[in-house]
């Protein structure tokens, strides 16, 4: 998922950016598993907007494998895309994207295209106002790398339970400031893994599952 540049003084080493650009500069996503693995793919250098390394990416599909395939995923705060575009990659049968900027959001969309993706869906809308609203199904996985420093967990994890966006027994990745508290979290979620890297913290959560449903 993307790294947006933080509002106030910026982050140092992983949470800044990875690494600087040139003003107006765009980026580049390596997808690293799966059917499109080694695939490169460009988009703008809109709003600050940074991939998750690949380090993260592939620890957070380690979690993942035996749970992905067949299954239907969420992005929100989607930028480029990676954690999407890696999800469909390594076997997801659906991936809807959500960001609130055209340019990341046409830049999706082109590159679903050059992949030959049918199962891709971007929405371009804010991440509040799409999570304020029932879903037409609920979603197996969702991923959220929110802009740090904007405070968004507290926020959006409330819609997310609430509006029944979220499967039972089914997974929930975020990413968070390694300086700040873990946020709080439904009642009904577990913590399954976490780990830091620098200075971002990264978790993925198990919501409960039905009595009679495998888990």
């Amino acid at each position: 998922m993307p790294r947006r540049k933080p509002s106030g003084p910026p982050l140092s080493g992983k949470a800044s950016g990875r690494g600087a650009r040139h003003p107006g500069a765009g980026g580049e996503l390596r997808i690293i598993g799966g059917d499109w693995r080694s695939r490169k793919l460009r988009f703008p250098d809109a709003g600050g907007v940074r991939p998750s390394p690949a380090r993260t990416r592939e620890t957070l599909f380690n979690w993942l494998a035996y749970h992905l395939p067949g299954r239907d995923c969420l992005d929100l705060f989607s930028g480029s895309g990676a954690l999407g575009l890696e999800a469909l990659s390594r076997g997801a049968a659906r991936t809807t994207f959500v960001d609130n900027n055209a340019a990341l959001v046409q830049a999706l969309r082109t590159n679903l295209r050059l992949l030959g993706s049918s199962t891709g869906t971007v929405e371009c809308a804010s991440v509040e106002a799409y999570l304020s609203r029932p879903p037409q199904q609920p979603f197996d996985i969702v991923f959220m790398d929110p802009p740090f420093r904007q405070n968004w967990l507290p926020t959006l994890l409330p819609l997310l339970d609430s509006n029944g966006w979220i499967k039972p027994g089914g997974w929930v990745y975020l990413e968070r400031e390694a300086d700040r508290q873990a946020p709080d979290v439904p009642a009904s979620w577990h913590l399954h893994r976490e780990k830091t890297a620098g200075q971002v913290t990264y978790s993925l959560y198990r919501t409960a599952v039905l009595s009679g449903d495998t888990p």
